[in-house]
């Protein structure tokens, strides 16, 4: 993976999300550790964040690098000055870019253009960086990753695309309910579905939430309505009324099922009040493990960039 870019899932192979969990788990135990003396990474950020920005920042400084932060105001991708020209300002400067953007074909014409790793840091399609994060969240509670069985509960987002790429990739069994019309893309599913026969995973499409919830080993769900959605709020409030996660979807989970959520949370929505504060909850532990995967993805792919 050395001075690749990670634009998505699939730009991985099982062997390379293995190493960077592993990569991470080691960092995460020693802490801070000069990898990344002198180097540079440029964090473009279209769209407001607190996880994604404050982790890659403290991710680069506990590895001896520097994150320069660059908001709407200060680019204007596309507007300001065109992606073209700022991924080949921006390769003259640092030694990779981190890119949050509402379009994929953003972060892939940054890459295409790019002479140094672009890292997708969330896309409208894909959020490779938070499926890692949560894999590693869930390796750290339940152990062996091979037939662990995640229910994912909501819209067929972009979480849910990197969620369903990474469990075929790693042999884990995922059951994705969503309400009609709001499902994971079917060629996504096609992708993943080849996927998972080499790897023993299974993938279960389904618009019933208890069905997705019997038995499950991890229950995971995201907001009803994504950034750039707004407009949508009171439809999708009506269509994902019984997508929520609650005491009755999570006593028909394993006992010591794991729920998660990638944050920020819309308590009495996706997640009834008091579940993301309850005993199985391990959302903070997720907020957390951010930090320490973007430390090895930061690590695997800078080490190499000139």
């Amino acid at each position: 993976m050395e001075g690749k870019d990670l634009l998505s899932i699939a730009d991985l192979t099982a062997e390379d999300a293995w190493r960077l969990l592993r990569l991470a788990r080691d960092l995460k135990q020693v802490g801070a550790r000069p990898l990344l003396a002198g180097r540079s990474l440029a964090l473009v950020f279209e769209k407001p964040s607190l996880r994604t920005r404050v982790s890659f920042d403290v991710a680069m400084y506990q590895l001896g690098g520097h994150a320069i932060y660059l908001g709407p105001t200060e680019v204007g991708l596309g507007q300001r000055e065109s992606v073209t020209d700022a991924a080949r300002v921006l390769s003259r400067f640092v030694n990779g870019i981190v890119a949050r953007t509402f379009k994929q074909s953003t972060i892939e014409e940054l890459a295409r253009y790019a002479t140094v790793p672009v890292i997708n840091a969330l896309s409208d399609e894909e959020h490779p960086c938070q499926a890692l994060g949560d894999v590693l969240t869930v390796w750290e509670h339940k152990g062996d990753m091979h037939g662990v069985t995640l229910a994912y509960v909501g819209d067929g987002n972009n979480v849910a695309n990197s969620l369903l790429y990474l469990a075929a990739l790693m042999g884990v069994h995922i059951r994705l309910a969503s309400p009609p019309g709001y499902e994971v893309q079917p060629e996504r599913v096609a992708w993943a579905t080849a996927v998972a026969r080499q790897s023993g995973a299974s993938i279960t499409l389904t618009a019933d939430p208890e069905e997705a919830a019997r038995g499950a080993d991890v229950l995971y769900t995201d907001v009803w309505t994504s950034m750039g959605q707004e407009e949508e709020t009171a439809i999708r409030r009506v269509a994902f009324a019984r997508y929520q996660i609650d005491q009755r979807l999570l006593s028909l989970a394993r006992p010591d099922a794991l729920v998660m959520h990638p944050l920020p949370a819309h308590h009495g929505e996706e997640v009834a009040p008091g579940i993301v504060d309850s005993p199985q909850s391990v959302v903070f532990d997720q907020a957390e493990n951010r930090l320490h995967i973007q430390k090895a993805i930061l690590a695997e792919l800078l080490t190499a960039s000139p």
